[in-house]
């Protein structure tokens, strides 16, 4: 009976956490393994959101990426991937996507399944990153910072470096 009531009570907690998320972070992303990321739980954290492509000249900014991630995750830094094949350089599936980060960049930080991130088909989450900045993606590795609250985001072109000063003076006040 107590299991039952816990169960119940711990439901209850988590629709009303979710109810209190800001419409920016309502969105259930699926990692390429499959494992599910609710955004309402990093609401209050730094987000760096980038799409990403295998097959690009800015391809090796995963070893940036990934070493922001590496770095900075204890203290609350959440980096996050979305292949796309918008600009025809990510032709493979999630898991050749998957095994290419893994292999190639040594990828830890959470890489989305492929989805589009421009135009009428992009995932609802670009959208709305779109919407926040007034700008889209214009080429891979295209870059949004979200501050804690997401009550300010900004956008960054795919030539700024993951580790730019720029992008690091926006983010290091949020850090832990």
């Amino acid at each position: 009976m107590k299991k039952i009531l816990l169960s119940v009570l711990l439901l209850g907690v988590s629709q009303i956490a979710n109810a209190a998320c800001s419409e920016l972070y309502n969105h259930q992303l699926t990692t390429l393994q499959g494992d599910k990321i609710n955004l309402c739980d990093y609401q209050d954290k730094p987000i760096l959101v980038v799409n990403t492509a295998s097959k690009c000249g800015f391809t090796p900014q995963f070893d940036a990426l990934e070493g922001l991630y590496s770095k900075y995750k204890a203290h609350g830094l959440l980096v996050i991937g979305f292949p796309s094949n918008d600009f025809k350089q990510e032709p493979g599936s999630d898991k050749q996507i998957g095994d290419f980060c893994k292999l190639t960049y040594a990828v830890k930080f959470p890489m989305m399944t492929k989805s589009s991130v421009t135009g009428e088909s992009a995932n609802p989450f670009y959208k709305q990153l779109s919407a926040k900045t007034g700008q889209v993606p214009t080429w891979n590795f295209f870059k949004y910072v979200i501050l804690p609250g997401g009550k300010e985001v900004y956008a960054y072109s795919s030539d700024v470096k993951p580790d730019a000063a720029e992008i690091f003076a926006r983010i290091k006040p949020s850090l832990k």
